[in-house]
């Protein structure tokens, strides 16, 4: 009898752990999100962009108050890190912001690099020899593999040019104060819609895709909240509302190869 006790209030015990976990975001505090300005995920000219309405989602299905700014990319790493930012989005991980960052993946795609087309290089290392070319990149960011080496490669040679976000970067090289800047996908309509579009070519870095995803401050949230956080994204992806936050933007089949990745 005693046996058959015990094991009804373990089966009781394990039930309730599973209810609590299957539960929603604590929202009895208001959250602070912060965007950054970049190509297709977000304009503060037009106020749009893929994050703003990740955002506006996140906000409805989890009934939590989210107040949204916009700040420089290096700032808002700092904030996550001491907490007094709770969230951001489309960042990549590492081993220094496994440390105090959480993740929620729900993107996936490669970096590569745009050149001016009459340099007529094919790969990073023939950039990377020649003394004279110039690389833009935007300060605290965090690229794949061999786009990393590659700047850790110049940065000796002072060959690196930063910016606060893409709009100042792709205006430089606009202007031909840097021969060269790393790009993701959500940046082409932004090349396309500009005179350079003749006049540039895109090296691939063959490095494999990136997972790019909702940041979560961990000294602001809890790993059970981080958690929560993390099936309400999963959600978002298996229903189909990520895809077609990205099909607002981008051409389907684009949207669809960014958007169904394996974590």
């Amino acid at each position: 009898m005693r046996i058959a006790l015990s094991l009804i209030s373990m089966v009781f015990a394990l039930a309730s752990g599973f209810a609590v976990a299957a539960e929603g975001p604590d929202c009895s505090r208001s959250f602070t999100l912060a965007l950054h300005e970049h190509g297709l995920l977000y304009s503060s000219q037009t106020g749009a962009g893929i994050d703003k309405d990740f955002s506006d989602e996140l906000m409805r299905r989890s009934g939590c108050k989210l107040s949204v700014s916009v700040l420089p990319r290096a700032r808002i790493w700092q904030l996550i890190e001491s907490g007094a930012l709770d969230f951001s989005l489309s960042g990549i991980s590492n081993a220094e912001r496994e440390r105090y960052a959480g993740f929620a993946w729900y993107f996936s795609n490669k970096y590569y690099l745009l050149l001016r087309d009459g340099l007529k290089l094919k790969t990073l290392t023939e950039f990377q020899k020649n003394p004279d070319l110039k690389l833009g990149v935007i300060r605290s960011f965090w690229y794949s593999n061999n786009a990393n080496l590659l700047i850790d490669l110049l940065r000796p040679e002072n060959r690196l040019v930063y910016a606060t976000g893409f709009d100042p970067l792709f205006k430089i090289f606009q202007t031909g104060q840097i021969q060269a800047m790393i790009i993701e996908p959500f940046d082409y309509p932004q090349i396309e819609n500009t005179a350079l579009r003749e006049q540039s070519m895109i090296i691939d870095t063959e490095d494999a895709a990136i997972p790019h995803g909702l940041i979560m401050s961990k000294k602001s949230l809890s790993a059970l909240e981080q958690d929560k956080w993390r099936a309400l994204v999963q959600s978002m992806r298996r229903d189909g509302s990520v895809t077609r936050i990205f099909r607002k933007y981008m051409k389907p089949e684009l949207a669809d190869a960014i958007t169904n990745f394996k974590d």
